[in-house]
């Protein structure tokens, strides 16, 4: 169980990397970075930069990382609480969760490719803040606020990690999965922030992937729907130890 916990864990990031890589989420992160900040573009875009920019762009960044991952990490707290609390009065019931968790998983899976979609995951809703409140609590709350938006992109990915803290049964990997999930779109965007004009050189070159990145997700959504319906997760784990001590 614990090595099935580790493989979600893998997932959870990985999902956290393309949410980043999302078509509601990249393309914005020079206009995320320039409200954050304060910097203007030309600043940002520099090939060497100054201590005070970089220091300035370290500083919101991470506040603005803290700020989503609260918000993220409390609903994983959320949905693990209330798995637990469920679980305690329908133990029983535990496969057909599973299973319908799984399902829902791989219903977001298919929306994201595009093979179908759901008129509920399209709308859109973003808290706007038409003024930055100052400073780096004013940053905190900005992550705050985008955490609490819900975009096509990044909404079935996050209710799908959501679901997977859902069917855990445990608080603590409700609130470890949605952790990693957050350092998963946090270090790209701290990365990106720091290496600004390298991040708009390869994002120049990669724009033209962003669809394929999106069908890839939802294939990979579909995959962990139906590892969780069949609980695969445990044999996949099993096979993935039983496979790399041979590479060694």
């Amino acid at each position: 169980m614990q090595e099935a916990s580790q493989i979600t864990y893998w997932i959870a990031f990985t999902a956290g990397i393309l949410s980043f890589a999302s078509p509601c989420v990249l393309p914005l992160i020079p206009s995320y970075l320039t409200y954050i900040t304060g910097l203007s573009f030309s600043q940002l875009e520099d090939a060497h930069p100054k201590a005070k920019v970089r220091l300035t762009v370290l500083f919101h960044s991470v506040c603005f990382i803290l700020g989503f991952s609260v918000v993220f990490v409390l609903l994983g707290a959320i949905a693990g609480i209330a798995s637990f609390k469920f679980q305690t009065y329908l133990r029983e019931g535990l496969g057909w969760i599973e299973k319908v968790g799984g399902m829902l998983i791989f219903l977001f899976g298919v929306h994201m490719t595009g093979l179908f979609h759901f008129g509920v995951l399209l709308g859109e809703k973003r808290i706007q803040l038409h003024k930055k409140p100052s400073g780096f609590i004013g940053t905190f709350v900005v992550g705050v606020a985008f955490a609490a938006g819900w975009t096509p992109c990044i909404g079935p990915i996050l209710a799908s990690i959501l679901m997977v803290a859902a069917t855990s049964g445990k608080v603590g990997e409700g609130i470890g999965l949605l952790s990693v999930y957050s350092l998963g779109l946090g270090v790209p965007f701290l990365l990106s922030g720091l290496l600004f004009h390298q991040f708009l050189v390869a994002f120049n070159r990669f724009r033209k992937y962003i669809r394929l990145v999106e069908i890839g997700t939802g294939v990979m959504l579909m995959a962990v729907g139906i590892m969780l319906m069949f609980k695969l997760m445990g044999r996949l784990t099993m096979y993935l130890y039983q496979w790399m001590p041979l590479q060694g």
